[in-house]
């Protein structure tokens, strides 16, 4: 395993990084299964445990806070907040009201009395930076989180976050979370420059882009993971951005084969290669997939295959961009951009 700098904390994580999205309804993952590959993880020398309120509607939290009883310690733990946790309109978001509720939730599931990284898992157009920054900077000072970053925020929403903490003189987001894969390679025009701008870390979730770069997704192949079965939209291949995918997947797969590389290495090993990304969130469902993962904990890509990468997928692409999460709001309402 291989350890680098979270941003500038001064904190040691691994390069990659135990997501617990699976743990839960979502995954169908049962207690017994997701200590086991929190245990298995730890052993492989992974340091870092990401997770959120929102997974299985706390389900996932519960799960990890049983699963490293004993060993918290050695663990550098993360969760989010401000996705909707119920149908009451101001269980959500990034309010004063809702941060200092929600991370007391968190704590209680995880069994723990502080988190290391408390991320805002999307931005929320309806509050103040200043409002969120407080909340969070008064959480810091109260000792139930170390630090704080975002989750899948625009670049410009980026800046805007660190110059509202100078202008306020409040704590500031030290951490990114993106998505990022050799398949959407969007966040390298504008959100990588910001982040390594003014120091953050990033931590890249689906590296494997949902499944398309595991290996199990091949043409003339049915698609039958895990994933597909409630996003199906993401993997019909009807629809010309998949087709798109596939195409990508089938010359990534041949130069994976010619590198003496699985797809899996392939993937995790291109995220990893950036030098503004810190880590590679993976987030197996079984052991099986914690193990395919784990074998890439110590890949290292040559310029050669870098660079057969990008005639395959052109930096800066993304070859699915209605997928993305970090889209303005006024692109997707129209009352938003009109009058």
């Amino acid at each position: 395993m291989q350890y680098r700098t979270l941003g500038r904390t001064g904190v040691q994580v691994s390069t990659l990084v135990l997501g617990a999205m699976n743990f839960g309804s979502l995954g169908r993952t049962t207690q017994d299964e997701a200590t086991a590959i929190v245990h298995a993880a730890l052993d492989a020398g992974i340091n870092l445990i990401d997770t959120a309120d929102r997974y299985s509607q706390g389900e996932s939290e519960e799960m990890v806070g049983k699963a490293i009883a004993g060993r918290r310690d050695d663990i550098v733990l993360a969760t989010k907040a401000a996705m909707p946790m119920s149908d009451e309109r101001n269980h959500r978001g990034g309010s004063r009201r809702w941060l200092v509720t929600a991370v007391d939730n968190s704590l209680r599931r995880l069994g723990v009395d502080h988190v290391d990284l408390y991320q805002i898992h999307r931005w929320d157009p309806s509050t103040s930076d200043e409002e969120t920054l407080s909340a969070l900077t008064d959480l810091q000072r109260a000792g139930k989180i170390r630090y704080f970053g975002s989750s899948t925020f625009p670049a410009y929403r980026i800046v805007q976050g660190q110059w509202a903490a100078r202008q306020n003189h409040l704590s500031r987001y030290v951490t990114e979370q993106p998505g990022y894969s050799i398949l959407q390679r969007g966040i390298e025009t504008h959100v990588l420059p910001v982040t390594e701008q003014y120091g953050l870390g990033v931590l890249a979730w689906s590296p494997l882009a949902s499944g398309w770069l595991s290996g199990a997704i091949r043409e003339n192949r049915e698609i039958t993971t895990s994933r597909s079965s409630f996003m199906p939209q993401r993997f019909d291949t009807s629809i010309p951005s998949n087709r798109a995918k596939m195409a990508a997947v089938e010359q990534l797969a041949e130069l994976a084969d010619a590198s003496g590389l699985t797809m899996i290495q392939l993937a995790l090993g291109f995220v990893t290669a950036h030098r503004a990304v810190t880590s590679a969130i993976i987030g197996p469902r079984t052991m099986d997939h914690l193990h395919s993962q784990l074998a890439a904990a110590d890949t290292v890509l040559s310029g050669d295959v870098l660079d057969a990468i990008d005639a395959i997928v052109a930096p800066g692409a993304d070859l699915a961009p209605d997928e993305k999460h970090d889209t303005p709001p006024a692109l997707l309402d129209a009352t938003q951009r009109r009058r």
